[in-house]
């Protein structure tokens, strides 16, 4: 990666059971984890880390399977990409830089692996934020009409006989800039130099087929965890924030803090003035409302 964003950041190779995930820290204080969603890097953070890094040691990640980290072959089931695999990989990173509670912000996939984290590993997680979703179970059980035209790519993802890697890999540039540019309404502009990297990232096919499998265990072994966790009364006892673009298909279609107080205890947030892509539409709003709730958060935990 020869980009200058993200150039004060620190990079390495954290090795999770076998697994390499990029790395990239920068600043002091108290730990947050950012994870990024679909078809994006780390680098979606590049406008809120540095913001973030004056107060806070920032930690950004490539997902398995995503921008530099490993891509590793999957199986049946797609256990390799279930949320709870990809959880585990963000929990070893952070223990190898010695910490062992800390604050996670997921944007779209990044938010599942968030949610997962905090369910399975609670006295990790002192606080959560997501980005622009509801979770995974609640959203296929309200799937509708319009629901499969606005995530369409859900079901296009998941379908299998390599479907999806073959019409993606004819030409990986289109598929990037014409699903990304479908969910950006106003804010600011996406980053020339991130999108390149993006692209460069899905020009492999193994990043490709990775990504669907993420996709296909969504829709199959996520659930099975999901369910189970319903079922055993498992909710997120962290602090949760939800942010949601006011332009999104999330922001217009579902009660999102409804949504998120049906599977955790404490749960706030707002819309903000944008769609999809929020840390890239609309990054200092995005920073002052992580700011404020992990500032919060910590102010409570310190009466407590």
């Amino acid at each position: 990666m020869s980009t200058p964003l993200l150039s004060g950041f620190d990079r390495r190779t954290v090795r999770a059971d076998g697994v390499g995930i990029n790395v990239r820290t920068a600043g002091d204080g108290p730990p947050v984890l950012l994870l990024h969603g679909y078809p994006q890097t780390h680098l979606i953070w590049h406008h809120v880390a540095p913001l973030l890094a004056a107060t806070h040691t920032v930690v950004l990640t490539d997902l398995r399977g995503y921008g530099d980290s490993d891509k590793p072959p999957s199986d049946a089931r797609h256990t390799p990409y279930a949320k709870r695999a990809m959880a585990h990989d963000q929990l070893l990173v952070m223990r190898e830089l010695g910490f062992e509670r800390f604050a996670v912000v997921g944007h779209d996939r990044g938010g599942r692996v968030a949610h997962r984290l905090a369910l399975d590993f609670p006295e990790a997680v002192s606080a959560l934020a997501v980005l622009d979703i509801v979770p995974t179970r609640h959203a296929f059980r309200h799937a509708d009409a319009d629901f499969g035209k606005g995530y369409y790519h859900w079901f296009f993802l998941a379908a299998g006989n390599g479907i999806p890697e073959h019409l993606i890999g004819q030409d990986p540039e289109f598929w990037i800039r014409a699903r990304m540019g479908a969910r950006h309404h106003g804010g600011t502009p996406f980053s020339e130099e991130a999108m390149t990297e993006y692209v460069r990232c899905f020009s492999d096919p193994a990043a490709v087929h990775a990504s669907c499998e993420d996709y296909r265990a969504a829709a199959s072994i996520d659930l099975v965890h999901d369910d189970r966790d319903a079922s055993a009364g498992r909710r997120i006892g962290a602090p949760v924030l939800a942010l949601w673009g006011a332009h999104s298909f999330v922001g217009r279609h579902y009660d999102v803090l409804r949504a998120w107080r049906g599977y955790a205890d404490d749960v706030r947030g707002q819309a903000l003035p944008c769609d999809h892509y929020v840390p890239e539409e609309a990054p200092a709003e995005t920073a002052q409302q992580l700011r404020a709730f992990l500032g919060d958060v910590r102010r409570r935990r310190t009466r407590a």
